[in-house]
């Protein structure tokens, strides 16, 4: 049975009950986007009122942005490569690092449909969620479908894993 990816409701959602947390909270987000280009931020700036809780957003396409932006080291990347544990654990310390916010989100991932290798299929997206001066929490998941169904499901896997670091 193949579930269908979120739909553009779904996200809206997820975003809609984050913003309320991070209010209620006093939070404010940082996030560190790859593979989604931003959609995290786009989905999240979509919520009215936001601007009191979402602080901004790194699109780190390249190696070299993640190092730029992020402060994710060279040996890490040549090591472990973009897409993994690693990476995506620097990618959200830096943005904590290069933000004024409380909590962060990263992601990287291979959306497809290239990009893939034996140990790294294509829908393998790793996510780690952090919290200034506290512990960052890593995960991976490996999606189904093609590359927008691979990018939406990143998308709301990443605000749910928000919303539970912020519960």
């Amino acid at each position: 049975m193949t579930t269908q990816p979120p739909s553009d409701a779904d996200l809206h959602g997820l975003a809609e009950r984050l913003g309320e947390r991070m209010s209620a909270a006093g939070m404010r987000l940082a996030l560190a986007e790859s593979c989604t280009g931003g959609w995290v931020a786009k989905v999240v700036t979509d919520v009215v009122g936001s601007s009191q809780w979402f602080e901004r957003g790194f699109v780190t396409y390249t190696n070299e942005s993640k190092q730029e932006l992020l402060g994710v080291s060279a040996d890490t990347l040549a090591t472990d490569g973009a897409v993994s544990a690693a990476t995506v654990a620097a990618m959200a310390r830096g943005a904590l690092i290069h933000s004024r916010a409380q909590l962060s989100c990263a992601i990287s991932g291979i959306a497809g449909p290239g990009g893939a290798t034996p140990t790294k299929p294509v829908g393998l997206v790793w996510f780690a969620w952090g919290v200034r001066d506290g512990a960052v929490r890593t995960e991976q998941q490996v999606f189904a479908g093609d590359r927008e169904a691979v990018r939406r499901q990143a998308v709301a896997h990443a605000l749910r894993g928000l919303l539970d670091v912020c519960a």
